[in-house]
C-alpha cells in the first residue's frame, strides 16, 4: 500500500490537530489448547500461552508509533471464551483463569485483556454457569480483565434467564465496587449478536471460529471528522455524506497500513479493520459534537437518530473501500461518560436514556458507559438490558448494554470514572417495573427473518 504526499500531509494534520490515532491493535489468542479439569492448572497454561503469543505486542506497537507517527492509544489482548474452558472444571470457579490474564496483562504492559466471557443466547451450561458465577469476584479482584456475556441473536432470541441473571451480576459488581463508584461495572458488557472479531473492550473475545492467533485493529477519528464539517457548512445532506466517507477512507488507510505492518513484524495473521468512531473525553474528540455540526442544536433533539444513521452509514461506506477486510462492529459508538459533547447534552435536558436507546437501533453497539441510580433495581436492569438485545435481534446487528449502577449517586450527580472512561451525570431511568415481564424466564423467539435457509 503506497501513499501519496498529500496523504501524508493530512494524516500528520490529523494527528496534531484533529486528535486522531488508531484506537487500539487486539491481539486474539486461542485459549482451548490450555484446557484442563484443575482450575489452577489450566491457569498456569493460560498465563504462559498469553504471555508467549502477545511478547511482541507493545514493543511493534511502539515501534510503528515511532515510524510512522501515528499514536496507537491502546495495546490490548482478547482470548477465546472463558466459559469454554470452565465446562471441564472440577472445582466451581473461573476466578484463577481471571487473576492469570490479569497477572499476564500486566507481564506484557497491555492496557486490557477480554474474553471472560460466555455465549449463552439459548441456553446456560456448565462451563457458562460456573463463568457468571465468578464474574463479580473475577472482576474485583484484577485491575484489567474484561468480561462480556451474549444473552441473544436474531438466529435465538433472548434468553431471558440469562438477561435476569446479568441484571444480578451487573449489581453484585456495583456494590462490590462501591468504593470506586461501581467501577467494575465498566469492565462488563451483555451483549446481543456478539462478534467473533471486535477489538475493543470491554466487549472484546476471540470467537470459535477465529484462527490460533490474530490481530485486529480499531480505528478512531471523530476529532478529523468534526474539523472537516466544521469547515463545510454550506453542504446538502448528499454532499455532507460524501465528505465523511473521504475523511473514513483516509484514517482507515492509516489504520490498515498500521495493522499489515504489525502483523509483519509479529508473525500473527492481520484479521480485520474495525471502523468506528471511538470518542474519548477530550474536548473535540466527540460524536455529540459531529452531530451538532451536521445541524442539530443538541445532540438528543428530534433529527438526532437520523443524523446518527448517516453519519454510521458513510463512515462504513468509506472505511470499506479503503480495507480488504473489514470487520468488528465498525460504526460511531456513544458511550455517555466516555464523550464530553454527549455529557453536555444530559446536562442541557436535550438526551435522556430513551433517546440513547433510539439511536442505538442505527450505530454500534448500544447503550454504552450508562452511569445510572445506585438505587436502581435489577428489574429495572434487566428490563434495559432486553431492550437493547431486542432491538439487536430484530434489526440484525450488534447492541449492547454496559450499564453503571453508581452507589449512593442519585440521577443529577456526577461521578468521575477517570481516564478514558470518562466523566459525566448520572442519567435517569424509568421508574415503573418491568418485574412480572423479566422474572417469566424462558426465551423470547427469534425473529421470523431468522429464517434465511
Amino acid at each position: 500500500m503506497y501513499f501519496s504526499l498529500d496523504e501524508v500531509i493530512d494524516t500528520i494534520r490529523a494527528v496534531g490537530e484533529e486528535t486522531f490515532d488508531i484506537r487500539t491493535i487486539t491481539c486474539g489468542i486461542n485459549l482451548m489448547s490450555c484446557a484442563d479439569s484443575d482450575v489452577d492448572k489450566c491457569a498456569d497454561k493460560v498465563y504462559d500461552k498469553v504471555v508467549t503469543t502477545a511478547k511482541d505486542l507493545v514493543p511493534t506497537a511502539r515501534k510503528l508509533e515511532k515510524s510512522y507517527g501515528v499514536p496507537i492509544v491502546n495495546k490490548r489482548v482478547s482470548v477465546s471464551p472463558v466459559s469454554f474452558l470452565a465446562s471441564a472444571f472440577t472445582k466451581p470457579t473461573a476466578v484463577p483463569i481471571a487473576k492469570a490474564l490479569d497477572k499476564a496483562a500486566k507481564e506484557l504492559g497491555i492496557d486490557y485483556i477480554a474474553g471472560f466471557s460466555s455465549l449463552i443466547p439459548k441456553g446456560i451450561n456448565k462451563g457458562d454457569q460456573i463463568l457468571l458465577d465468578s464474574i463479580a469476584e473475577a472482576l474485583c479482584t484484577t485491575d484489567r480483565v474484561c468480561s462480556s456475556v451474549n444473552v441473544g441473536s436474531s438466529k435465538a432470541g433472548i434468553n431471558m434467564d440469562g438477561v435476569f441473571r446479568m441484571a444480578q451480576i451487573v449489581k453484585e459488581v456495583s456494590l462490590k465496587t462501591a468504593d470506586k463508584n461501581g467501577l467494575g461495572c465498566a469492565k462488563l458488557v451483555v451483549f446481543c449478536n456478539a462478534v467473533e472479531d471486535n477489538p475493543f473492550v470491554a466487549g472484546s473475545f476471540l470467537g470459535p471460529g477465529e484462527p490460533e492467533s490474530i490481530l485486529n485493529v480499531g480505528i478512531s477519528g471523530p476529532g478529523v471528522v468534526r474539523a472537516a464539517l466544521a469547515e463545510s457548512k454550506d453542504l446538502d445532506m448528499g454532499g455532507l455524506s460524501e465528505l465523511i466517507k473521504k475523511i473514513s477512507f483516509k484514517i482507515t488507510r492509516t489504520g490498515d497500513l498500521i495493522g499489515r505492518e504489525a502483523s509483519k513484524m509479529m508473525g500473527i495473521p492481520f484479521g480485520i479493520i474495525d471502523l468506528s468512531l471511538a470518542p474519548t473525553p477530550a474536548e473535540g474528540d466527540s460524536i455529540s459534537d459531529i452531530l451538532e455540526l451536521m445541524g442539530l442544536e443538541s445532540t438528543g433533539c428530534h433529527g438526532t437518530t437520523a443524523a446518527l444513521a448517516m453519519l454510521n452509514d458513510a463512515v462504513k461506506k468509506g472505511g470499506m473501500m479503503a480495507a480488504t477486510y473489514a470487520g468488528g462492529l465498525s460504526g460511531a459508538f456513544i458511550p455517555l461518560t466516555e464523550d464530553s459533547g454527549m455529557c453536555k447534552a444530559v446536562e442541557n435536558n436535550s438526551l435522556c436514556i430513551q433517546k440513547l436507546e433510539a439511536m442505538t437501533c442505527v450505530c454500534s453497539v448500544g447503550l454504552d458507559m450508562i452511569a445510572i441510580p445506585g438505587d436502581t433495581s435489577e428489574d429495572i436492569i434487566a428490563g434495559i438490558i432486553a431492550d437493547e438485545a431486542a432491538i439487536g435481534m430484530i434489526n440484525n446487528k450488534t447492541t449492547a448494554a454496559r450499564l453503571i449502577p453508581v452507589p449512593g449517586k442519585k440521577a443529577g450527580e456526577y461521578v468521575d470514572f477517570g481516564g478514558l472512561l470518562g466523566k459525566g451525570p448520572i442519567i435517569d431511568v424509568e421508574r415503573h417495573s418491568p418485574s412480572v415481564f423479566v422474572r417469566r424466564g424462558g426465551r423470547i423467539p427469534a425473529p421470523v427473518h431468522s429464517m434465511k435457509n
